[in-house]
């Protein structure tokens, strides 16, 4: 059988100032990539850096995770926004942490949208502000790599441009039968039972199957999971998501180690 590889990323750094969100020194050993806020939804210049230094101890690979300018609602509020707007906003965001990257002798590996932006570029139909989103990884460097969400529309548009793409697939979040995710306002949409992601988790890497809210299995290629950093007990089920996968015979590595050059 031939191997199966898989990354497992997180969204880390998202304190910033006096408050603190998320569990990040519990839950790095866990993870292979780690998808660090820039400072629109969370993050501030001293997370960042000490987030990086973090990622760095763990033998974690770095990526940008660029938001909507939204700070008082977590980058999860519509916004209508031109598709340069959205560029550069994402290239003052990845820019930042490319520095933080740069001064300990790294490179960025890649970038995901965060929050309703992820979303939001699901649902338009033009397809507009996924191509700047690709726009803007292509301007960062042919390497980049993009998470763009399973079967969904970003993912064809940004592999149609000849960039480098990671489908990603979520062991904490419920199915729609399209493969977009159940909106976070609706009962079931979060699973917080670290067995029930980790089985989620193991069925998408090794079979290619989610089980959708309704109960149907639909199919699903991933070559990478993720598990919300801001999920109730997001540590307990990022070590059970990975204690599963290593049991399953998965190996369990960044991106830039396995996934095809573009």
């Amino acid at each position: 059988m031939a191997t199966k590889y898989i990354d497992l990323n997180c969204d880390m750094g998202e304190s910033y100032g006096r408050w603190t969100l998320g569990a990040d020194e519990e839950i790095m050993p866990y993870i292979t990539s780690a998808n660090v806020a820039c400072g629109f939804h969370g993050g501030d210049p001293h997370v960042m850096r000490k987030t990086v230094a973090l990622a760095m101890k763990h033998h974690v690979a770095v990526g940008a995770h660029p938001s909507l300018p939204d700070l008082m609602g977590f980058g999860r509020r519509v916004m209508d926004i031109t598709p340069q707007e959205l560029k550069d906003y994402i290239c003052y965001q990845t820019g930042a942490l490319r520095e933080y990257l740069r001064a300990v002798g790294a490179e960025l590996q890649h970038m995901k949208p965060h929050g309703i932006l992820y979303t939001q570029i699901e649902h338009e139909p033009a397809q507009t502000l996924s191509a700047a989103i690709g726009e803007a990884a292509r301007e960062s460097g042919k390497e980049l790599i993009l998470m763009c969400l399973s079967g969904g529309k970003s993912d064809a548009t940004c592999r149609k441009m000849g960039l480098r793409v990671a489908s990603e697939g979520f062991a904490d979040r419920a199915y729609n039968v399209d493969l977009t995710l159940v909106s976070r306002r609706l009962p079931g949409s979060l699973l917080t039972d670290p067995k029930k992601a980790a089985d989620q988790a193991v069925r998408m890497a090794l079979e290619g199957k989610v089980r959708t809210i309704d109960g149907v299995d639909v199919d699903i290629s991933v070559q990478t999971i993720c598990c919300h950093g801001d999920t109730p007990g997001a540590q307990n089920i990022v070590r059970a998501v990975r204690e599963a996968l290593d049991r399953a015979g998965c190996t369990v590595k960044p991106l830039r180690d396995f996934l095809p050059k573009a």
